[in-house]
């Protein structure tokens, strides 16, 4: 019996790093920080840390809390920056691969440049990150909460990005917002 149990989790949350995505914003991070993640700093509710992940070397991991309610709801993991379409393409596509082995057939998904022209080359398909005109994601619908993998940019580089959201925890969230209105 405890052999069928190991690796699982009786947790009703959604898991990160094998952590319910449960609890006070400290108690997760000081769980984080025992799985190798270092504290970068924190601000409006979001403890920032950085670490690896998934494979990738240097990832920055954001810990969101409610303001109104210190109970962590969402992961957002920002994957190391690129400077080609090919690098992120390739994390992007990469990633996929990995969440379709664990999580099954995605629940929705969009990959496609808007515009009336289909970028032919990996520079353009690069420009068009910057010019928000690539809509790349793909969401995925556990029973305890939702993942969405999404390609993302800032001001200089193209970035792929992975938000975890907690079901039961993200509902309590929505609730009390309910309430405010």
């Amino acid at each position: 019996m405890a052999f069928n149990c190991f690796g699982q989790s009786d947790s009703p949350h959604l898991l990160f790093k094998g952590v319910p995505i449960d609890g006070t914003r400290n108690s997760f991070v000081s769980k984080m920080k025992q799985k190798g993640f270092e504290v970068w700093g924190e601000k409006d509710g979001i403890s920032v840390l950085r670490g690896d992940f998934a494979g990738y070397t240097g990832c920055i991991v954001g810990v969101v809390a409610s303001k109104h309610k210190d109970l962590v709801s969402k992961i957002v993991v920002i994957f190391p920056p690129c400077d080609t379409w090919e690098c992120l393409s390739g994390n992007y596509f990469s990633l996929k691969v990995a969440l379709n082995k664990k999580y099954g057939k995605p629940a929705g998904e969009e990959e496609f440049f808007e515009g009336s022209s289909v970028p032919r080359d990996d520079l353009s398909r690069f420009q068009y990150v910057f010019f928000d005109r690539c809509k790349y994601a793909t969401f995925y619908e556990t029973d305890h909460g939702y993942i969405k993998l999404r390609i993302t940019h800032d001001d200089k580089n193209g970035k792929v990005s992975l938000v975890y959201t907690d079901k039961i925890n993200g509902d309590v969230i929505s609730t009390d917002a309910l309430d405010d209105l």
